[in-house]
């Protein structure tokens, strides 16, 4: 079971390293509704797509080294505890994780504000 709490705590921070990796060197060219970081402001225009995809890309990498580390490192402290404790312990961090995900947001909207005016053009 243990083994089994592992891979669903590193699943997390694993997808934001591989898709910060990805987006911030190659986002994806067509902006779409499937696929990618989409919100009104990411959308309005290709130089928009890109700019939110290299700037979360950025920011996912390396939230999601640290969460990385953080989770091993709790894992590896928590290793002998009973199934209850790891369990409230991965509950934890996978809450702690997926605010790391959704908390870039923040900053990539920030900054697309900044770049960009409401049409879409570089201020």
């Amino acid at each position: 079971m243990f083994v089994f709490y592992i891979i669903v705590t590193l699943l997390i921070p694993a997808t934001m390293i591989i898709f910060g990796l990805i987006w911030s060197k190659n986002p994806p060219m067509d902006i779409n509704w499937r696929y990618g970081y989409r919100t009104h402001w990411s959308m309005k225009n290709q130089e928009t797509w890109q700019f939110a995809h290299k700037f979360i890309g950025k920011l996912w990498t390396q939230l999601g080294f640290v969460l990385l580390a953080i989770s091993i490192v709790t894992m590896i402290y928590f290793s002998g505890s009973n199934l209850d404790t790891l369990g409230i312990i991965v509950l934890v961090l996978t809450i702690f994780q997926l605010a790391g995900l959704i908390l870039p947001i923040i900053p990539t909207e920030l900054a697309l504000r900044r770049k960009f005016n409401a049409e879409g053009r570089r201020n």
